[in-house]
C-alpha cells in the first residue's frame, strides 16, 4: 500500500508533540520519587498545557491523532483515509 505524500510541516508538528510528550513522560517518572518538588509539578502542568494546545493545533490541520474518545470527529470519520501516527 503507497501511503499518502504528507507536507513538512505534518511531521515538523508531529515531532514537537513526541517531544514534549516525552519530556512529560519523564517529568511523571520523575515526580513518582519526588512528589514535594513544586518546580517540578509546574514544569510537568505547562508541558501538559502546552501538549494539549499542540495536540489541538495538529488535529485541526490533519486530523485525529488518538481514538477510544481521546480526539473529536469533525463530522467525518477520517481514521481510513490520513495516515496513523505510527505510519509516519
Amino acid at each position: 500500500m503507497k501511503q499518502k505524500q504528507l507536507p513538512q510541516d505534518y511531521y515538523q508538528r508531529l515531532e514537537e508533540i513526541q517531544a514534549i510528550d516525552f519530556a512529560i513522560v519523564e517529568l511523571n517518572l520523575y515526580l513518582d520519587t519526588h512528589p514535594q518538588d513544586q518546580a517540578a509539578i509546574q514544569q510537568y502542568n505547562q508541558y501538559a498545557q502546552y501538549s494539549k494546545k499542540l495536540k489541538k493545533e495538529f488535529e485541526a490541520r490533519y486530523g485525529s491523532l488518538q481514538n477510544y474518545g481521546n480526539s473529536y470527529s469533525d463530522g467525518n470519520w477520517s481514521w481510513g483515509s490520513a495516515p496513523w501516527p505510527w505510519q509516519v
